[in-house]
Formats: structure tokens, sequence, C-alpha cells
């Protein structure tokens, strides 16, 4: 598998995946000595990320802790109970458990007893994806692994009796190593309370992952979108034009809720185009896309979410090509009479449109064609026709096809080779 996983820093996440060897892309340079980053912002912002991130573009979150117990509300259920006492809590707790009950009680729930890394890493990879995210620790202190410093309140010492982050990394990647650590509830104190730059000095100088890690911006009041490796910003982040920094959308399948809930209904449930319009337009905006799931407290992905990730795995199947490894073209949207999203990658152009013309003509009007212009549609060989467009850009011919014979169902590609 060529998948990577990802964990959680100090409160939230952590990712373990393959590893691979880093390769010299400049030789004259492979035997400078590695360059040194000190414990202040401008010199750690100075750090090149990691090439793999922005070649993979799209991952899976999963939300998986004691919060998956009482699977009800969000995977905030401590704070809204014990924190903020909302009623609506408030009266579950009273209908559902008996007096008394405390947070801590839900801990020998969390069982894991249906939790299969390997049926895990097989989704993941139909999917598509190409590192996972897993929270290793939530905010309210559960480590998914023998943590020393998290006595009795870790999955080795109490629910599963497992290694939960060391089993799915060993199914993934038998390694145990971060390649990528997402960091959260940092809102609370400055980066100096967390020691953030001390860490990520360490973590860029001496750790064993210090040429492959990346890590998100989440380290310190006033650090999101400012600080740290590429962006998040804030959850579900969506730029309307293109950022001249790295950055990944994180959301869910189920809009409502990260962990999974009991009382989630489908009209909470993204649908299939929704999900892969946002990939697309994260990807054509420079973007990597961080799509969430929340299995149960029995380790269970459910089939709706399943459904969701093999849908995504099956567009991408055929159109992968304008996603992996593409780069945001001089054009990103063009609104005509469907919207149009471009990739590219080398020389080639990738035009994305989300709906079928009717009269079965797409309209491009920002490439420039030349004299050696071709045009494809991927899942398909032949080459379609095209002509120049009145004012400017190109007519492309759509094959014409029943529905079942299209690629996909929704999104479709052209490729156009020798334009500008």
């Amino acid at each position: 598998m060529k998948l990577r996983v990802v964990g959680a820093k100090l409160l939230l996440l952590l990712v373990l995946g393959t590893v691979r060897a880093l390769r010299c892309t400049h030789p004259p340079r492979c035997t400078d000595p590695p360059r040194r980053y000190t414990a202040d912002w401008p010199s750690l912002d100075s750090r090149p990320l990691p090439a793999w991130f922005d070649e993979a573009k799209f991952g899976v979150f999963v939300h998986w802790g004691v919060f998956s117990v009482p699977a009800w509300g969000s995977e905030w259920f401590w704070w809204h109970w014990k924190g903020e006492k909302l009623p609506q809590y408030e009266s579950f707790m009273k209908e559902n458990y008996p007096p008394n009950f405390t947070y801590g009680d839900f801990g020998p729930r969390f069982t894991a007893r249906f939790f299969h890394p390997d049926s895990w890493a097989n989704l993941f990879e139909a999917a598509g994806a190409k590192y996972v995210v897993l929270t290793t620790k939530h905010h309210e202190g559960f480590t998914n692994w023998p943590s020393p410093v998290s006595w009795n309140w870790n999955s080795e010492d109490l629910g599963p009796h497992r290694d939960l982050v060391g089993e799915l990394g060993t199914a993934i990647r038998n390694r145990y190593k971060p390649d990528l650590i997402w960091s959260d509830g940092e809102w609370e104190c400055p980066d100096t309370y967390w020691n953030s730059t001390n860490f990520l000095a360490w973590l860029y100088n001496d750790s064993p992952v210090k040429d492959v890690v990346v890590v998100n911006d989440r380290w310190g009041q006033n650090c999101s979108c400012r600080h740290g490796g590429y962006y998040n910003c804030q959850d579900k982040f969506k730029p309307e034009t293109l950022p001249d920094h790295k950055w990944e959308m994180c959301t869910s399948i189920d809009k409502l809720s990260w962990g999974y809930r009991r009382n989630m209904a489908m009209a909470d449930i993204a649908s299939e185009s929704q999900i892969i319009s946002e990939l697309i337009q994260t990807v054509s905006l420079g973007g990597n896309y961080l799509l969430n799931v929340g299995p149960t407290k029995d380790g269970l992905i459910v089939p709706i979410f399943q459904e969701r990730l093999l849908a995504v795995g099956k567009w991408l199947s055929i159109n992968g090509e304008a996603i992996y490894a593409s780069k945001p073209w001089r054009v990103q949207l063009e609104k005509n009479t469907t919207s149009v999203w471009y990739t590219s990658k080398g020389s080639a152009v990738y035009a994305i449109f989300l709906h079928w013309p009717e009269d079965g003509i797409l309209s491009l009007k920002s490439p420039i064609t030349t004299s050696t212009t071709e045009v494809t549609m991927l899942g398909i060989e032949k080459y379609l026709k095209w002509s120049p467009n009145p004012g400017k850009g190109l007519l492309v011919y759509l094959p014409q096809l029943p529905p079942s014979a299209l690629p996909t169902e929704f999104a479709w590609t052209v490729k156009l080779t020798g334009v500008e």
C-alpha cells in the first residue's frame, strides 16, 4: 500500500504512512550539509514543504475515540455535557444512562471489537486516498496508543486494550513514524505555552522523519493561516481565489459532526456530487482535500460513509490524472454554460466540467489554441473534435454517448495538449 497515515500533536491528531526515500532533484546540492532551523517562525516558515504532500491531493480524516461511545451530538460530547452543561446533553444522559455515570465510564465501552485495520486500509486505498489522518488523541485526552503520560486513559489500558494507532500504521506501511502532524486545540494559549517552535525545530532538524514530515498551522494563538507548514486556516476552509501558500480543506461526510453520531440523518450527509465538486475546486485552487469519516465505537465504518469514499475512488480511477501531482493553471475557474475548473501537469491542461452541456458542446474560453492542439476526454480513448470558439478559446464536441457509457456519472475531464 502507498497510503500515508497521520496522527495528532499534543492535542489532536497524528499521521502514519509509507515514507518514501527522498530523491535528489538538484544533484550538485545533494552533498551540501542539511540546513538547520532555529526555534523561531521566520526560520521555521522558510522550510520547503516536502513534495509528497502537494502530490497527494486527497486524504481521509478519521475521528475515533471515547466520544464514539455516546455517539450523539458531536465528538465534543464531553465539553458540551460537562463544560457547557447544555440542556440537551444533560437530558440525553439522564434518559439513557444511570445516575452518577461519568464520561470516564464510557472508556470501557470503547471496545473496537470489529476494528480490522487491513479492512480500513483497503477501503482508504480504494477511495483513492494517499494519506490518512487519524485522531491519535482528541481534546478530552484519551490516546489511541499506549501513552505513558496518559495512564489508564488510553486504548491499551482501557477499552480495546490495543494499540490502535500502531495497528493501523502497520496495515498501511509497517512503520510507526508520523509523516504528518495535524495539530489542533491551539487557540487557548500562545505558541510559547505549547513550546511549539522548539518542538518544530527538533522535528525539522533531528527527528527520524525530519526530511519527510509535514505539519499544519495550528501551533498557538494567531498562528493559523500565518505559521507552520501548510495552512488549514479553519475547519472547512474554502478560499474563493488561488492562495499564495499551500493549504488543505478538511471537511466531513457528516456535515454536522466529525465523530460518528447515532442520530445522523440522510439530510446530514454530503452527496457524492458535493464531495467530488469540493475535491475538484480544492485541487484547482492548489489545496489538498481531507475528507472525514467517524467510525463506530466497535471500529466499523458505516455503509453510507463507505459508499461515499468508494464513489470518490471510482471518480479518481478515471480522473486522477487531472488531480494527483497536478498544479494550478493560470486560470482556475471559468463559468460559461457549465462551471469548468482547470488543473495542469507539465504541458497538459485539464478542464473539469461539472455539468454536461445540453447541446453536447463544451465552450472553453481560457485556453489559447495552437497548430498542435489536441483534445481528449479521460476515460475515452478517441480524440475529440474541436473548433475555434468565436472570440477566443475553443469549442469541444463531446462524445455522443448514452449516459451509461460515459466514463463517470458526474464531472468529466477534458485533457488539452498544445494549448497556452
